[in-house]
């Protein structure tokens, strides 16, 4: 037993010596250097885990060799809030002071040059670290020892390096260290163009509908540019806003965005009448986002770098995982398609979210596209931005087809106002058209009557004298009563009918035929269509036919008339056919008149109107069945 506590002790010792020795001795000497030089074998490391020491009280035994530090590629999160401590030596022997900048990894919020000398530990001034190096001057002579004090950033890729670089190089190395993925780079370039389209889309949408929804993803597509851009960027772009950017401003525009969707989702789909409980969802949503990312900020700029701000971003993250969840689950069980898209898209993002979460944990980092995080986020976006834009083209449809029957019921409503009115214009016209058949039926017909009745009894009471103005009033007043009588009949709604105008004509052809010696033959169809015809078109055509007959026994010399109701083709006509002697159309001024305003007549109710000489004289009235109705 005591010989191996004595070994154990002498390998204790020689370690100790080892480490004191590595760090004072392991010296980089430099005459001139290309572009740069890698360094970490004759680096040393110590991470102040327990807040020990200050920085020039930290023992040379704490460090060890920066090589054997074995989560110097990939720092865990442990170590994010303590110090961390860089030393190395170097020795100019070019003879003449040579200048340097040291690049010690990504990704650092503070990064402070301290030299060890004589009088103990002396920090550099001005050794500019914004672009995530430090400026080293070393005179020639003796061997310079420094110390570099860094705070991690609060960031998922952190590297620890020890490279020299010359500062003639600085700008190649630094491109060297951006364009280690190209491919991933220009993949994220083009999604930029993609989501860019976007904005200027929803930008137009906006100004021509001026709806509010539109904005929001506008907002929200501002905001996935930016994460997108300044990630691919500032990819292995090690400086001051890179390391801004991975700690806080990245978790800042994503939160900003996730807001900005919930703002367009709610009344995108009125989640406020269509869907209450989702939409109340949203809004607690939303707020403790907004709550938990000020207090975030709060965590970050007063503690740094901290557990409680990746507890506070977890949580972030967590709440808007689960509301995700349950909008796609409501989403996809919905029968509203419109909401089945968005909810395809946001499962479609989480989807490839889980991914890119997958290669962070398993630490998968190569420069192949394929292993890519950053890939997979963008192209979640992709299908989420894909899934939007069929969402709105359906809603834009179904909009339109809404907006068209809005306009169509709009329409048919204006046409039916506009139908009752002149409805009502008639139905007043009829009534006054009653009103005047009756006034004149009471009281002009029962006066006409007298003056017949008066007449006659003159004429019984002078016996055989004869008074040709006695007879002259009677015929006069009978022929007024007739005449009085058609008007009546054609201005009677009751009268308005085909059966009735037809029984109408017959009636008055038989009867004004009666004793004038042509004989007068009537033929109709078994079956009269049921119509109306309005009164202007049975006083137009009864005058037609009136004055047709009154031609025949003036002027024909014919002994028979033949007046044929009949359909031909879905049309109803009318003829008059005489045997008399035909009309002369060279000799037609003695009765041109009357024929004109015959046809004039029956233009003015869309009536044909035909007349020829066919063994006799031939009168065609004809019209459509629908011109009757």
């Amino acid at each position: 037993m005591k010989r191996i506590i004595f070994t154990l002790l002498i390998c204790l010792l020689l370690t100790s010596a080892f480490s004191q020795r590595g760090a004072d001795s392991l010296v980089v000497k430099i005459d001139s250097l290309g572009s740069s030089l890698n360094i970490e074998k004759n680096t040393f490391i110590y991470i102040d885990s327990a807040g020990l020491y200050p920085a020039g009280d930290i023992p040379l035994t704490a460090f060890t060799p920066l090589q054997d530090f074995a989560d110097r590629k990939d720092v865990p999160k442990r170590h994010f809030n303590k110090p961390l401590y860089l030393q190395f030596s170097l020795q100019n022997v070019s003879g003449t002071p040579q200048e340097f900048y040291f690049y010690p990894g990504m990704f650092y919020d503070n990064i402070m040059l301290y030299q060890r000398t004589a009088k103990g530990l002396e920090k550099i001034a001005g050794a500019n670290s914004n672009k995530g190096v430090v400026y080293l001057k070393v005179p020639a002579g003796k061997p310079h020892t420094f110390l570099l004090k860094l705070t991690f950033s609060q960031t998922e890729y952190e590297r620890i390096k020890a490279v020299i670089v010359n500062p003639d190089f600085l700008q190649n190395f630094i491109m060297e260290l951006s364009n280690s993925h190209r491919d991933k780079r220009i993949a994220s370039y083009i999604l930029c163009g993609v989501l860019l389209m976007m904005i200027l889309f929803t930008l137009v949408n906006y100004f021509l509908s001026y709806k509010i929804e539109f904005l929001y993803h506008c907002a929200f597509s501002v905001c996935m540019f930016f994460l997108i851009f300044f990630s691919s960027y500032l990819n292995r772009m090690p400086g001051w806003f890179t390391a801004f950017f991975m700690s806080y401003l990245d978790l800042i525009f994503l939160i900003v965005g996730t807001i900005f969707y919930l703002a367009f989702i709610r009344r995108f789909l009125d989640t406020k009448h269509n869907h209450v409980v989702l939409d109340k969802l949203f809004k607690v949503e939303a707020w403790i986002l907004a709550v938990l990312m000020l207090v975030f900020t709060y965590v970050h700029f007063t503690n740094g770098t901290s557990i409680l701000g990746m507890i506070i971003e977890n949580s972030m993250k967590i709440l808007a995982l689960l509301i995700g969840t349950v909008f796609i689950v409501k989403g996809l069980r919905h029968k509203d398609r419109l909401m089945q898209y968005l909810a395809m898209g946001s499962a479609a993002q989480i989807f490839f979210s889980i991914i890119s979460l997958l290669i962070i944990l398993t630490g998968v980092y190569t420069s192949s596209l394929l292993t890519s995080a950053l890939f997979y986020f963008e192209l979640g976006i992709i299908m989420a931005v894909f899934f939007f834009l069929l969402g709105l083209a359906y809603k834009n449809r179904r909009d339109l087809i809404e907006k068209t029957q809005e306009q169509e019921a709009t329409k048919l409503e204006v046409e039916k106002k506009i139908f009752e009115t002149k409805l009502a214009v008639i139905n007043a016209q009829q009534e006054e058209r009653n009103r005047i058949s009756a006034d004149m039926h009471d009281d002009l017909g029962a006066g006409m009557t007298t003056i017949r009745l008066f007449s006659e009894l003159a004429k019984s009471k002078m016996g055989d004298t004869a008074m040709p103005e006695i007879e002259k009033i009677s015929t006069s007043a009978n022929e007024l009563l007739n005449k009085m009588n058609a008007i009546i009949w054609s201005m009677s709604s009751s009268n308005d009918t085909l059966g009735n105008m037809v029984a109408y004509i017959r009636s008055y052809a038989l009867e004004y035929f009666d004793n004038t010696g042509i004989d007068c033959r009537i033929k109709l169809p078994d079956q009269l269509p049921e119509l109306v015809v309005a009164g202007e078109i049975r006083r137009n055509v009864f005058l037609v036919v009136k004055e047709a007959l009154n031609n025949i026994v003036k002027h024909s010399g014919a002994t028979e008339v033949m007046i044929n109701l009949q359909l031909e083709n879905n049309a109803l006509s009318l003829t008059i056919h005489d045997t008399g002697k035909g009309i002369d159309f060279e000799k037609i001024r003695q009765f041109g008149n009357g024929l004109k305003n015959m046809k004039k007549r029956m233009d003015e109710v869309g009536i044909e109107f035909y007349i020829e000489n066919d063994h006799g004289t031939v009168v065609k009235l004809l019209r459509s069945l629908e011109g009757l109705l």
